[in-house]
Formats: structure tokens, C-alpha cells, sequence
């Protein structure tokens, strides 16, 4: 059987026709919306209405997994120092069933997650839900704002390399270097709640 693949997209400041051409380019036919609040007031196209319209009228279904899979939880407890904690957010059955969703829908579509941030490693679809779904022995991709398709194995060596944890340690296997390379660059990136004292980006997750 072919292995499931899923790919990640930003839809950043793009303009209309460029985000679909970027699409189309990697054959996608399905948006999964991973934003908690699916609105963009700097670019109104991509607001949630608006963006299942057109993406119809392109032949590409749309659906909302911002509740199950978004990065922005409503709940104290899924903070840290008022930062999104992604590794408690994934222990949740809530978000197991979005990531089952996803599984199910990407064995019948070519499935891109949809958030706001250009690059992956600034987005919780890449730090959280691409590396659940790697997790689960998902392929997963991403499409950068260039075209180009980078596969999660990429990131992650980027983000080792990011962290100047991409070299052999004694004390600690890759495995180990990598899950600390995902919290350091989580703590840096994720949603951080009003008056905490995280520099990250304040995004539509």
C-alpha cells in the first residue's frame, strides 16, 4: 500500500493567485485550516469564508481543524510561562482525533495544513502537528513560499543545525538532542499569551 503523505502550507502575505498557484504546484485538492482563529486582517482573502469560496471555485475542498489541531489553546493549562506548551497540547484526545482526520482524509486527497507563518519552523503545524503525524509514520512535506518542497526530515536537521545541536553527543542520542531542539525552538515561536515574557510571534494559529 503507498504510504500516506500530508504537507504543510503558510499562506504568509501571499497574494490569491500565487497561494494557488503554490497549490496546484504540489498537487494539493484539500486545505485543512490548522489556525485557532481562521481570519487575516492584513489579507481578507484568507479568512475562513472567503477562502472555502475560492477554494472551491479551484476545485479544492476546504475544512476547518483549528479547534482539534490549532496552536492557541483556550485552556491555562496548556501554558507555560503564558507560552504555548505544544508537548502537553499533544497529549490531548482532542487533538489525537484531528491528527485521526487528517490520516483518514489524506488516504483519499492530496492534503496540505493550512496556518499563517511562511516559514515552518515559525508554525505550529511544522513543531507540533507535522511532528505528531511523523509520529504516527506519516510522510510529511512542506511547501515553502518559493515552490519548493521540503520533506520534515529536512526541517528537522535544520532545526538541529538551528539549536547547534546537529553533532554527535556522548551524553545524548539524536533522538534526545532533537526532542530539546522542538522545545527550545517551541518556546521561541509559539503563541504566547498577553503580558508573558516570550519575544515570539503573536500569530493567527
Amino acid at each position: 500500500m503507498e504510504a500516506v503523505e500530508v504537507l504543510t502550507i503558510g499562506h504568509s502575505t501571499h497574494p490569491w493567485e500565487r497561494f494557488v498557484a503554490l497549490l496546484q504546484g504540489a498537487k494539493v485538492n484539500a486545505v485543512a485550516d490548522v489556525r485557532t482563529s481562521p481570519y487575516s486582517g492584513h489579507t481578507p482573502h484568507f479568512n475562513r469564508d472567503k477562502l472555502h469560496d475560492e477554494l472551491r471555485r479551484e476545485g479544492i475542498s476546504y475544512v476547518f481543524l483549528g479547534k482539534e489541531l490549532g496552536g492557541q489553546p483556550d485552556e491555562r493549562t496548556f501554558y507555560c510561562e503564558g507560552i504555548a506548551d505544544y508537548e502537553r497540547m499533544a497529549q490531548v484526545p482532542e487533538f489525537s482525533k484531528g491528527l485521526d482526520r487528517v490520516v483518514e482524509g489524506a488516504k483519499k486527497h492530496n492534503i496540505a495544513l493550512m496556518c499563517s507563518e511562511q516559514d515552518p519552523l515559525d508554525c505550529h503545524r511544522c513543531l507540533l502537528v507535522a511532528r505528531a503525524l511523523r509520529d504516527r509514520g506519516i510522510r510529511v512535506g512542506h511547501i515553502l513560499s518559493d515552490g519548493a518542497l521540503v520533506t520534515h526530515a529536512e526541517i528537522e536537521e535544520k532545526l538541529l543545525e538551528l539549536s547547534g545541536r546537529n553533532t554527535e553527543d556522548l551524553f545524548a542520542s539524536r533522538a534526545e538532542r532533537l526532542a530539546m531542539a522542538y522545545r527550545e525552538r517551541a518556546r521561541k515561536v509559539a503563541f504566547a499569551q498577553s503580558g508573558s515574557d516570550s519575544n515570539g510571534p503573536i500569530a493567527a494559529e
